[in-house]
């Protein structure tokens, strides 16, 4: 069973606090953003949801997540945390997730923004901060969050509707965020992203090489070389970061890459041959453990209608 993340403890939200939340959720659906919901905002993303989900399978990029209203259930690994309003999420490697939207209505839906996190805006930022050791950080959490972040956020939201001054201040909005970020109780993570020597840099070498040759025989020996740590050390590290062990992980790039291609029409054994597996009933097994149905039942209730995949937030 997966361990349940605790909830950030935060203090009761202030009536400005609350304010800004409901005026940043009308904005996002006065321009109705969907499920893919980019924006004309440089790497922000807004998403509306009216009805709750069945889990979904995804791969969460770095990123910064703010939940305006509702509340969604994400399972990463053997952890499962919950997100709501005035609750961020940051991940800050790449990561393989299934979630589902668990509170949502036609009159009061599920509506989130989030922004990708910039390694050279990061890099920029820190270049002018004071120097602070960071040791071992897992590669996603969720905080409560404060006044001073949730005030450039609605900022950069609130650009939706001036286009004009996008270009000018939404570099200088984002950095803002980032700062607010730094000092805040994910800085930890959030300053590795940016470092090559930190830990989850290291990790992030050997999860590129991962996606990359995910239908690959995976060599734990050589991902530890990848990403210059004992091996001991690197499973110490990974499974710190992502909750995950490197063959887990890789298991389940390969069953979610799987699943698009059976609602594509391909079948099972194809399927299976495709993202690396040798024996199409070991493929079988493992697909109906993580998604809880065999495959081609499975396909054939996403063909129906459910999304495969929904957005990050």
């Amino acid at each position: 069973m997966p361990a349940l993340l605790p909830r950030p403890v935060r203090a009761p939200m202030s009536d400005d606090m609350h304010d800004h939340l409901r005026r940043m959720c009308a904005l996002v659906e006065r321009h109705g953003y969907g499920p893919q919901g980019e924006t004309p905002v440089p790497k922000l993303s807004a998403y509306i949801g009216r009805t709750t989900t069945v889990p979904v399978a995804t791969v969460y990029r770095p990123m910064l997540c703010l939940v305006l209203q509702g509340a969604k259930q994400v399972l990463i690994g053997d952890r499962s945390l919950r997100y709501d309003p005035a609750t961020y999420f940051v991940a800050s490697v790449e990561l393989p997730a299934t979630g589902c939207v668990i509170e949502a209505s036609a009159t009061a839906p599920y509506v989130a923004i989030a922004l990708a996190l910039d390694c050279e805006v990061l890099a920029g930022l820190l270049a002018d901060m004071p120097a602070i050791a960071d040791g071992q950080t897992a590669g996603f959490a969720t905080s409560a969050v404060t006044p001073a972040l949730l005030d450039p956020f609605a900022r950069l939201l609130g650009l939706l509707d001036t286009p004009g001054d996008i270009a000018v201040m939404a570099p200088l909005l984002e950095r803002e965020i980032l700062y607010r970020l730094l000092q805040g109780p994910q800085g930890s993570a959030v300053r590795q992203i940016a470092r090559a020597d930190s830990r989850l840099s290291q990790i992030r070498r050997a999860i590129g090489w991962i996606r990359d040759n995910y239908d690959a025989p995976l060599r734990i020996d050589d991902l530890a070389g990848l990403a210059g740590m004992s091996t001991p050390s690197f499973h110490r590290h990974f499974k710190a970061a992502t909750a995950m062990s490197p063959l887990q992980y890789q298991k389940t790039l390969r069953l979610q890459t799987a699943r698009r291609l059976l609602v594509a029409s391909v079948d099972a054994q194809h399927a299976a041959f495709s993202v690396g597996y040798e024996s199409a009933s070991q493929f079988s097994r493992e697909y109906a453990r993580m998604f809880g149905t065999p495959p081609a039942r499975d396909a054939a209730r996403l063909r129906g209608g459910a999304m495969l995949e929904a957005g990050a937030a």
